[in-house]
């Protein structure tokens, strides 16, 4: 399964839960993750999507570090299977 078919199933699944899963673009800030996903009661998370096999590149790891120091949710999501968990996760019980 290549990143464009796991990205478009993770805009689905956030989309049950009642959320939204955003395309995010930061120009002049590179690195940041593909999607913010937003989900009722407030709850927020970003998801880097890859494919399977694939790593983020340095400077994708130091944008998720500083997401994460400022405590967000940061995911790299690679695997189909691991939507539901990740979604879980930003959702706490609200999922």
């Amino acid at each position: 399964m290549d990143e464009k078919s796991i990205e478009q199933k993770l805009v689905k699944a956030a989309k049950s839960k009642g959320g939204l899963c955003l395309k995010l673009v930061c120009p002049g800030f590179d690195g940041m993750p593909d999607r913010l996903v937003l989900l009722p009661n407030g709850h927020i998370g970003f998801v880097e999507v890859k494919a399977p096999g694939k790593k983020p590149r340095p400077l994708q790891l130091i944008r998720h570090r500083q997401l994460r120091d400022l405590g967000f949710l940061v995911f790299v999501l690679g695997d189909q299977e691991l939507i539901e968990e990740i979604l879980t996760k930003i959702g706490g019980d609200a999922t």
